[in-house]
């Protein structure tokens, strides 16, 4: 059985999980800080557990399925959508992607929403983070738990993924086991951190919409407190504390009911990421979630590894795929290989020319 390498690279920490025959053998989580300020520790892990057959790498907005040896600065640039110079956002990622085009193993980066055949074009108008590569990784792990608890097959399960995470929030359609609508977290609802889909004015009143801002003037913002852990959203004790914990829930409840037109068989909700797991969550969205597609019940993903995040894990789950293992058939209806295009292959308000030149794509 294939031996293999999932890695999540979230805001808050950059998560590793490693399967082999359906065990864990490497189950880790580093602040994303730490991680990118001492790049190398990163492949001294995966040397550290070679021999392994595949590894999905840190894959930022997604690429239609390319080794990290081939990926071009292009690519790398797609991928993280970041202007020369830029700092803002998850800085230094491009560099670690880079980086592990040296590794030893062999690397691939991941597609995201919008690279997948499954979603139609006219749902693509317009869009660049549709769910990032990360966002479909939770998926693969989701519907993996899904055909789990029903007992069907992968391309039988129909859900949508709400995910919570430290700092975005974005939801995920999924019907007859492929992703076909999303909401990614710089174009759908409130995050923890931050603000989710601008209003067009306050982005004009903005006059120069960086990438930091993306990641500011979420709920944090809103309660007066930016930097307190994620978790404390969920027990408000202030007049603005409560007003942010509304929003948020309110905000992604939305979400949720806006991508299930795309998948009318959808009779469940999802819960991933790190606000998921805080008690009394779960009762809060289920309660306000429950008319969703005439009756829908709420499920927290668990996952099968102690520490990392369940996007690691679902990355897992695909290089296990990929590599010939037994989740072949999750990649396989997902359509992973059919991926293709770029992130700007479906902008109409601004030209592909003048995205590219902010990018510094010549």
């Amino acid at each position: 059985m294939p031996r293999v390498i999932g890695i999540d690279p979230g805001t808050v920490s950059i998560d590793v999980c490693g399967i082999e025959d359906g065990r864990v053998f490497l189950d880790r989580s580093v602040p994303t800080a730490e991680a990118l300020a001492a790049p190398d520790t990163l492949l001294a892990l995966l040397d550290a557990a070679s021999p392994l057959d595949l590894v999905t790498g840190p894959s930022g907005y997604g690429l239609p399925l390319v080794a990290a040896s081939d990926a071009t600065e292009t690519d790398r640039r797609l991928a993280c959508l970041a202007a020369p110079g830029e700092r803002g956002g998850i800085d230094g990622l491009r560099s670690l992607m880079r980086l592990l085009a040296r590794a030893a193993a062999p690397v691939v980066f991941t597609p995201g929403v919008i690279h997948l055949a499954s979603v139609p074009a006219h749902r693509k108008v317009n869009r660049i983070d549709m769910g990032t590569a990360d966002k479909v990784c939770a998926t693969a792990l989701a519907i993996r738990e899904f055909a789990d608890r029903h007992r069907c097959r992968v391309d039988e399960a129909s859900l949508v993924l709400l995910e919570l995470g430290g700092a975005f929030t974005a939801a995920v359609a999924v019907e007859n086991g492929r992703i076909v609508d999303g909401l990614g977290g710089t174009s759908g609802p409130l995050g923890v951190r931050a603000s989710g889909a601008l209003d067009g004015e306050v982005a004009f009143l903005a006059g120069t919409v960086s990438k930091a801002l993306l990641f500011h003037g979420g709920a944090g913002t809103i309660a007066g407190t930016p930097d307190a852990p994620a978790e404390t959203m969920a027990t408000p004790t202030t007049g603005p504390g409560r007003l942010a914990w509304h929003a948020y829930v309110e905000s992604a409840v939305k979400a949720a009911f806006v991508v299930s037109v795309a998948s009318p068989h959808a009779r469940e909700v999802v819960l991933s990421g790190r606000l998921a797991q805080v008690a009394g969550v779960r009762d809060e969205f289920a309660r306000h979630l429950a008319r969703l597609n005439g009756g829908a019940t709420t499920h927290v993903l668990t996952g099968f590894a102690a520490v990392s995040k369940q996007a690691a894990q679902g990355a897992a789950l695909l290089a296990d795929g990929l590599a010939g293992g037994a989740s072949a058939d999750l990649v396989d209806s997902l359509g992973i290989r059919d991926a293709s295009g770029t992130v700007l292959d479906h902008l109409y308000v601004i030209s592909r020319e003048t995205a590219k030149r902010r990018l510094g794509i010549l």
